[in-house]
C-alpha cells in the first residue's frame, strides 16, 4: 500500500468539513475538530509567496496557520522551521493486512459495533477529549461504525472506524483508565477488522502519536507496522 492511499484513506475516514485548494496547498476546515482536519497540506512544490498565502487564508478564516508535514515535504518543513513555525505532534502511521486480526474469534459481548453511537460511547470519548466537534468529524465519514467495548461486565472504551479504497482505518480508540492494561484495546482492534471484512476492507491503519508508547506497543503487538508517519507546523497565537 502507498503512503498516497494512505493519506487519502486519512482524509476520506476522518473527513474535513470544507477542502480548498489554494495553490500549491490543499486548505481544510475542521470547524473545531482537530488538527488533522485543519492542517493544510502541500500538493506540489511550494515558494515562500505560497506559504505566505496560505497562512493568510487560514488567519482570515481565524485559524492560526498549521500545516502538516509528511515524509515528501521536507523543503516545506525547512522552510517553515526557517520562519518560525514550531514542530507539533509527531505521528506514526501503522499499516497490517486486515486479516492479521481476524484470527482469533471474538469473545462473546466484548466489542460491538454500532452506529449511531450510544450515549454510553459518547461519555466515553469526552473523558479522553473527544467531543462534539469530532463526533460531528466521524457523521461525515460515508462507511463508518462505532465500536463499543465491554469488560468485567461494564463499558470498558470506544472507537470509531471507516473504510475507503479497502482500508479499514480507526480513529478514536478511548479505553476507560480503570479498564486498561487487560487487552481490552486489542479486541477493538479486532472487531473494527471483523467489521472492515464485512465491508470489503482488506487492509487496516491506525494512526498514533509518537509520544504514545503504549498504544505504539500495541499495534505493533498486533502485527502493525509503521510504513509512513507525519508531524505539524504550528506558530502559537501570538506568533501568528
Amino acid at each position: 500500500m502507498t503512503a498516497q492511499r494512505l493519506f487519502e484513506a486519512v482524509d476520506a475516514t476522518w473527513p474535513a468539513a470544507a477542502f480548498k485548494q489554494l495553490g500549491p496547498f490543499v486548505l481544510r476546515d475542521g470547524q473545531g475538530g482537530g488538527k488533522r482536519v485543519s492542517a493544510a497540506t502541500a500538493t506540489g512544490p511550494v515558494q515562500s509567496g505560497d506559504v505566505a498565502l496560505a497562512e493568510g487564508a487560514m488567519l482570515d478564516a481565524g485559524r492560526t496557520p498549521l500545516f502538516m508535514i509528511r515524509p515528501e515535504d521536507q523543503e516545506l518543513d525547512a522552510m517553515l522551521q526557517d520562519s518560525g513555525y514550531n514542530l507539533v505532534d509527531p505521528v506514526n502511521v501503522f499499516q497490517s493486512r486486515l486479516n492479521r486480526l481476524t484470527d482469533i474469534p471474538l469473545p462473546r459481548v466484548t466489542a460491538f459495533c454500532i452506529w449511531e453511537p450510544l450515549a454510553i460511547m459518547e461519555e466515553i470519548w469526552v473523558k479522553g477529549g473527544i467531543g462534539p466537534a469530532r463526533l460531528a468529524v466521524m457523521a461525515r465519514a460515508k462507511t463508518k461504525t462505532g465500536i463499543l467495548a465491554r469488560w468485567n461486565e461494564k463499558p470498558a472504551g470506544a472507537a470509531f472506524a471507516a473504510v475507503h479504497d479497502n482500508i479499514c482505518m480507526v480513529h478514536a480508540v478511548e479505553i476507560l483508565p480503570e479498564q486498561r492494561r487487560q487487552g481490552v484495546a486489542q479486541w477493538v482492534m479486532r472487531a473494527a477488522a471483523f467489521w472492515g471484512q464485512q465491508q470489503g476492507a482488506v487492509e487496516m491503519a491506525v494512526l498514533c502519536t509518537k509520544s504514545n508508547t503504549a498504544a505504539n506497543q500495541l499495534y505493533s503487538s498486533l502485527g502493525f507496522e509503521v510504513v509512513s508517519d507525519y508531524h505539524y507546523r504550528q506558530k502559537d497565537a501570538q506568533g501568528a
